[in-house]
């Protein structure tokens, strides 16, 4: 079995951003249309009326402050508050395929790697833009990468287990070195109508290179000491949109078919979980929380992280040093948000630092991995 790293990490944040004011600004003219125009129906008890939302609403449930989109006219314009993002032809790279293939760009340059080291690749993300031919397979060929590639999904948590599984791949010996990318376009599935959620995504693509350590040529190594995972059913994240909702019509535009959740009981069910689950993975690789210089967690809400935070360090956590927050400024971008952090807040360690990547979402699902600063 071959020790891995990773090598090198990449970003890909989409050039449009969108505040919590003026997000707030559409929705609530929105919402003010629906009620006059719905008011006989709200006033008879048939209806309920769309509540307003606020900028001090969203950042005290959530600590987001702004989301960078793929798309933003679109999502802002009330007549149709969906992105506005056009098909393309199957002679061009899709979009999930352009924002990998640039996320991966700058993890190849920090690995100091081509695409001639790479032997696999893996799109690991919530939402793919459709059945086949993988996503994972467009994106090797827009690299020139020879080898193999696969797509898979387990919601906020596919960066964490995508990275085990390019370890796995790389420990065996099946592969040299793994991309694993992770390009989130989670305002496409946004009900950007429900006053509870509609502040909650936004769009970003990441990209990891996990490779042999013996292998290793770059500055920004970091070894993988262990991971583990965890799923547990749950209906309180879902979204049910499929290649079978046309064979139902009845369910065709419902709400279901978009991100839906039960916000307060996620929370409260998630968050010991997760706190449980990574103590559980430093002492089974005999480390403590005390060894752990920086938790890497997932971006989907402050409070979930302060809670998880506490839970293991048994006191509020320092944001800058022990646990960084992005969320703020790129909202829940689902299984990017960890390595987005990750990403962000890794070259001031020392060599011998510890650190843990964990994501955790719908499934529920959880993955940590648990990496030491060469």
């Amino acid at each position: 079995m071959q020790k891995v790293v990773i090598s090198g990490t990449g970003l890909y944040t989409p050039p449009n951003s969108i505040s919590n004011d003026e997000l707030v600004v559409s929705f609530n003219a929105w919402a003010e249309r629906f009620n006059q125009e719905n008011a006989e129906a709200i006033a008879a008890g048939e209806l309920a009326p769309a509540p307003l939302s606020s900028s001090e609403f969203i950042e005290k449930a959530s600590g987001i402050k702004s989301r960078h989109v793929v798309n933003k006219s679109g999502i802002l314009d009330i007549d149709r508050m969906v992105p506005d993002i056009p098909e393309r032809s199957n002679d061009e790279w899709s979009i999930l395929c352009e924002m990998s293939v640039k996320a991966a760009t700058e993890a190849l340059e920090r690995a100091g790697r081509t695409a001639a080291d790479i032997d696999g690749v893996i799109v690991a993300c919530s939402n793919l833009q459709r059945a086949y031919p993988a996503i994972a397979v467009e994106v090797q060929a827009a690299l020139g990468i020879q080898g193999f590639g696969f797509d898979m999904n387990v919601a906020c948590s596919s960066a964490t287990f995508g990275i085990q599984a390019a370890a796995n791949t790389v420990s065996t010996g099946q592969a040299r070195a793994v991309l694993m990318v992770n390009p989130e376009i989670c305002t496409g599935h946004m009900n950007f109508r429900d006053r509870d959620s509609h502040f909650i995504f936004g769009d970003a693509c990441t990209a990891v290179i996990v490779e042999r350590a013996e292998d290793a040529v770059s500055e920004h190594q970091f070894e993988i000491v262990g991971t583990k995972l965890l799923t547990q059913f749950s209906n309180n994240i879902r979204n049910n949109f499929g290649f079978l909702n046309r064979a139902d019509e009845s369910g065709i535009g419902q709400p279901d078919k978009l991100f839906v959740q039960e916000g307060r009981k996620v929370f409260r069910e998630v968050c010991p979980m997760v706190a449980e689950l990574i103590g559980k993975h430093l002492e089974e690789l005999k480390l403590s929380v005390a060894d752990v210089s920086r938790f890497w967690l997932h971006q989907a809400n402050l409070n979930m992280n302060m809670l998880i935070a506490r839970k293991l360090l048994g006191r509020d956590p320092d944001l800058e040093k022990e646990a960084p927050v992005v969320l703020d400024e790129y909202a829940n971008t689902s299984s990017a948000g960890s390595i987005i952090a990750f990403h962000k807040y890794q070259d001031d360690l020392p060599s011998g630092s510890h650190g843990v990547i964990c994501s955790f979402g719908a499934g529920y699902s959880i993955g940590s991995v648990i990496v030491r600063k060469r």
